[in-house]
């Protein structure tokens, strides 16, 4: 075996990655910067390139198949050519569980996926820094040694000396420590230092019944867009100066760490009550909502916080810290730019959401889903016109599980992207069998809800043309209905999706108008075939007979742009009676019926019902 550099001029890095995309960015990145890259799609590839040539430094993604980061960490670890050699995880995972037991296992540094290359680079240096240094520090008592034995006759002299290169020694050591224990771009505490400083507190509190503390985590909101918009320097810069005020409201004695990205740990010592940590927490972010005046830009910026009151009964400082981020994520699901007090509880709905997250990979996996159809009413004829294609969970062991309840965990994991193709396959092919049946039109259609998300996907239109094909489904028979926030957040982009939808004679549904921005501008701008008014208007009017609220302008809106109408949750006659007055081209709800299993439709449609 050859252990020595491929090229001496260059430090050596073994990036292993089962992901082909992610092995070939970050070695084109670090290639760029001047390292020698090596990559590694597994264990053996890995094992094999460290005994052909040991590397300075391994990056190591945790999830892989067969053989995990966390292993192969272990494996390297146990192997004394390759104990030493510092080891960095970058993995999507981003639990506190998980960057513990990376730490715990030897890995030297943890970085969260989607990355930043800057800090992928700045931590990357750091790291072979730490490495040269320790070597050197090897090589000079190994020379600090030898001279001894070579030269006792200098006895005094080179105590002298050697008293001196241990002063070095320790000086470089404590610099080295302070590397290790802080961040890099705001010298403030990291992560580790700042778990080792909740560990003290504990163990105080624990001793003292007296002593009392809180924590506190902060996240900024809306970080990513200054990221994105003004670039990655300018948010370097904000993150400073974030760092800067929060310093500025906090004492002496309480420790503000960075512990990653735009997160914030803070810890709060010497408290009377709770009261004092929110008083805190109400005065950063005050603090936080002035304008920060950078170099090229004044920029605004909100944070949500979670207050975690220190509790003596917690055994490890890790579960103060996860404790005060899932009050965050609540501040953050409450509406942003607010602190949040840690309930017990939410540690339990957390665990619950984590495992109805993990249910519903397992569900994609197996295809536990089920799509009800409901009928959508022509208000002119009283037929049928079409059907609503609506998705349910068949869990093994709850039942039937409503959409309400898994579509935000489906949308926030992006496991939405292939529930809602499977549904839209799953609806063109039972369209297609409707329309080969005797007792049904063949212009019967199909309305099938599509995600925002879904149009972050560069082959959307490839995908919908395929299931076409497969369905052999006239595309004039498919709807598919949007929410305004999917023409809100990419316009061009979605612009460019219509269009090409458009050009197939696929008709394009406004979902839920009325609840959202409701904007009349993007009305024009976009090919829309009708607006479907949700069912609280629908309510609305029935309540307010004399004017029916806003049902009459929003099919007026309508009827002027050339657009059809479907009213929602229709279930009285009065209802009925009222749309159909207004000119509503569509309605649907339970007045007419239920969503129903496919099996139960063919039924209704032979039943010939007319309202």
């Amino acid at each position: 075996m050859n252990y020595k550099r491929l090229d001496p001029n260059k430090q050596d890095i073994l990036i292993i990655d089962d992901m082909a995309d992610n092995l070939r960015v970050l070695s084109s990145l670090l290639t760029r910067e001047g390292y020698n890259v090596r990559k590694a799609l597994n264990w053996q590839m890995a094992l094999s390139a460290c005994q052909t040539v040991l590397p300075d430094l391994i990056l190591l993604d945790i999830m892989m198949p067969e053989v995990d980061g966390y292993e192969v960490c272990q494996r390297f670890k146990a192997w004394d050519l390759t104990a030493d050699i510092p080891i960095i995880f970058i993995s999507a995972l981003d639990d506190v569980f998980d960057k513990v037991k990376a730490f715990k296992i030897g890995g030297i540094d943890y970085i969260t996926k989607p990355f930043e290359f800057e800090e992928v680079l700045v931590r990357v240096q750091n790291q072979l820094a730490l490495r040269t240094a320790r070597l050197e520090i090897l090589t000079l008592n190994a020379e600090l040694e030898q001279r001894v034995k070579q030269r006792t006759w200098e006895l005094e002299k080179a105590l002298q000396k050697l008293q001196g290169e241990i002063t070095s020694r320790r000086q470089l050591q404590s610099q080295l420590l302070d590397i290790a224990l802080h961040d890099s771009l705001t010298n403030l505490p990291n992560r580790v230092l700042f778990i080792r400083r909740l560990a003290k507190a504990l163990h105080c509190a624990k001793q003292e019944s007296t002593y009392q503390f809180a924590v506190l985590f902060l996240d900024c909101d809306r970080f990513k867009v200054i990221n994105d918009s003004l670039g990655h320097l300018v948010g370097d810069e904000l993150l400073v100066a974030i760092a800067r005020r929060l310093q500025n409201c906090l004492t002496p004695v309480d420790t503000l760490a960075r512990l990653g990205g735009d997160e914030f740990g803070i810890l709060l010592e010497n408290l009377p009550d709770i009261n004092s940590a929110i008083k805190i927490a109400e005065n950063i972010l005050q603090q936080l909502s002035l304008t920060f005046k950078l170099s090229r830009y004044d920029v605004f910026m909100n944070a949500s916080i979670g207050i975690n009151w220190g509790n003596q009964d917690y055994e490890k400082p890790e579960y103060l810290l996860r404790d005060a981020d899932t009050a965050m994520y609540r501040a953050k699901s409450l509406g942003r730019a607010r602190y949040h007090v840690f309930d017990p509880a939410m540690y339990q709905e957390a665990i619950q959401l984590l495992e109805l997250e993990n249910d519903l990979r397992r569900a994609v996996d197996r295809q536990e889903f089920l799509v009800y159809y409901q009928p959508i009413i022509s208000l002119a004829t009283g037929r049928i016109s079409g059907f609503e294609a609506l998705v349910r969970w068949q869990h093994p062991i709850r039942g039937l599980i409503s959409p309400i309840e898994f579509i935000p965990v489906a949308e926030e994991t992006g496991l939405i992207n292939p529930i809602n193709i499977w549904v839209l396959q799953s609806a063109c092919r039972q369209l297609s069998i409707w329309q080969h049946h005797p007792a049904t039109s063949d212009n019967l259609t199909i309305s099938v809800n599509l995600s925002a998300r879904l149009f972050y996907q560069a082959n959307l239109t490839a995908q919908i043309d395929q299931i076409l094909h497969d369905t052999q489904v006239n595309p004039a028979c498919l709807e598919l209905e949007i929410t305004e926030s999917v023409i809100m957040e990419n316009t061009h982009v979605v612009k460019t999706i219509f269009q090409e939808l458009k050009a197939r004679k696929i008709k394009l549904i406004m979902d839920d108008f009325g609840t959202g921005y409701s904007s009349l501008s993007y009305l024009h701008s976009f090919p829309l075939n009708a607006l479907k008014i949700d069912k609280s208007f629908v309510k609305r009017m029935q309540d307010n007979q004399e004017n029916m609220g806003l049902v009459p302008a929003m099919i007026s809106i309508a009827e002027s742009m050339g657009m059809a109408v479907i009213a929602e949750g229709v279930e009285t006659k009065q209802q009925l009676k009222q749309l159909r007055s207004l000119k509503c081209d569509f309605a649907q709800g339970y007045l007419f019926s239920k969503p129903l299993e496919q099996k139960l439709v063919l039924d209704l449609i032979a039943s010939v019902p007319q309202w």
